[in-house]
């Protein structure tokens, strides 16, 4: 059995960065994930003035619930969509103050119109100072009175996270009806880190009421990233091995855990304890059809291992990929072309039949998870290359040699 060592979280990292600056006192970051997404995140709010200090396994931000202590600032997101959609949010509570936000090139490509939309309606004054509905903006804050909002997230849950932790902040609180929702599960970790920072939001099917009175400080300790482990969870799967990985077990906030009952469905076996899961190869892998919707971030790790199944794979209802870093689906439907695959794609879906891969260039559209989920296939097929493995550095960085030597674990046992 491989024991695999998983950075933390991005998702708990961002959410905890966000809650600790609007806390009232010092909150004490426990094994954030360091990598190019939660640094931008962090020199964001360095930028804003608030106090952040970072030592190699624990940070501490000193929070400021009246807003940031800059009143004029410029704040350049990179990559990262928490950054980039997390920031202006917590920015137009301010009691005054006016913050122009940028991104990188990619950033500027994804949405942002649902969340700027809601903000407008509660009266922020923003303005995109480019495309309409994306970066670069610019926030004049002036305090938010808080009110009712009705809200789309069935692109991004990335919207209503931002706007639920926003609530407390304001005035009166906000009160969020959504239509559509995608990535569900994340929401929850949202509610659950919430209530670990002082407020309880309550939720009546898809309508959430967040009281105002704003959070409290606190030792929070980051949980391995549960996306980042559907790599090792599914080499394991596919190279008829064991791995187990300790931190992420039944009380684990993250949804994509969940990938391991996909790999149970395909025929591995999986154990979910208390603190650690184990996921042991059977040596095989049976065909699926599957809703992703739920868990879409680890779409492409089933699509990379989708050619050695028995029979054809079937990812559906996972249109927001298409919205990610890049068109996540197209791009994996492109690399199993190349690679020799049979794949049919829809507006929402894709069908990947099986064959033997054959080594080619992976065109990564400078898309981490295309590179790791890549990376798993490429324990079978020996040879895959990529135009961009440096991009990992979003979530990964060390992940090139982590996964080197775990590759060579596996080939010891």
């Amino acid at each position: 059995m491989t024991v695999i060592d998983i950075p933390g979280s991005k998702s708990v990292t961002a959410r905890a960065l966000f809650l600790a600056a609007a806390a009232d006192g010092t909150t004490t970051l426990l094994r954030p994930l360091r990598s190019d997404d939660t640094e931008g995140f962090a020199e964001g709010l360095k930028n804003l003035g608030y106090a952040v200090e970072q030592e190699a396994d624990r940070w501490r931000v000193q929070g400021r619930p009246a807003g940031p202590a800059a009143t004029d600032a410029d704040v350049h997101c990179r990559d990262g969509a928490t950054t980039a959609r997390f920031l202006p949010t917590l920015v137009a509570a301010a009691v005054s103050g006016t913050y122009r936000f940028d991104a990188s090139a990619q950033m500027r490509r994804r949405p942002l119109a649902p969340l700027t939309r809601a903000l407008t309606a509660l009266g922020v004054d923003l303005r995109h100072e480019g495309a309409e509905g994306h970066h670069p903006l610019t926030v004049r804050a002036a305090g938010i009175e808080g009110g009712e909002l009705t809200l789309d997230a069935g692109e991004s849950s990335q919207y209503l996270t931002a706007l639920l932790m926003l609530g407390p902040l304001t005035a009166k609180g906000l009160r969020i009806e959504v239509t559509e929702l995608v990535s569900a599960p994340y929401v929850g970790i949202t509610l659950a880190m919430m209530r670990d920072f002082g407020v309880d939001v309550e939720r009546e099917g898809n309508t959430f009421t967040v009281p105002p009175g704003g959070y409290r400080a606190t030792a929070y300790a980051v949980e391995p990233d549960a996306s980042t482990a559907s790599y090792f969870f599914a080499a394991a799967a596919l190279t008829g091995r064991e791995v187990t990985v300790p931190g992420l077990g039944t009380g684990a906030l993250q949804g994509d855990l969940r990938f391991v009952d996909v790999l149970r469905d395909m025929g591995a076996e999986v154990s979910v304890g208390s603190d650690a899961t184990t996921v042991r190869s059977t040596g095989r892998l049976r065909g699926i059809t599957v809703n992703m919707r739920d868990i879409s971030d680890t779409m492409p790790t089933l699509a990379a291992i989708a050619p050695y199944a028995d029979g054809p794979v079937v990812i559906e209802d996972v249109a927001n990929t298409r919205v990610k870093e890049c068109d996540r689906l197209e791009a994996c439907a492109e690399n199993l072309r190349a690679m020799g695959i049979t794949v049919h794609t829809g507006p929402d879906r894709i069908e990947i039949h099986p064959g033997t891969p054959k080594p080619t260039e992976i065109a990564t559209h400078g898309d981490h998870r295309i590179v790791m989920s890549f990376a798993v296939a490429g324990l079978r097929t020996p040879g895959l290359t990529y135009d961009d493995p440096g991009c990992v550095r979003k979530t990964f960085p060390r992940f090139h040699e982590v996964f080197a030597d775990f590759a060579h674990d596996l080939e010891g046992r």
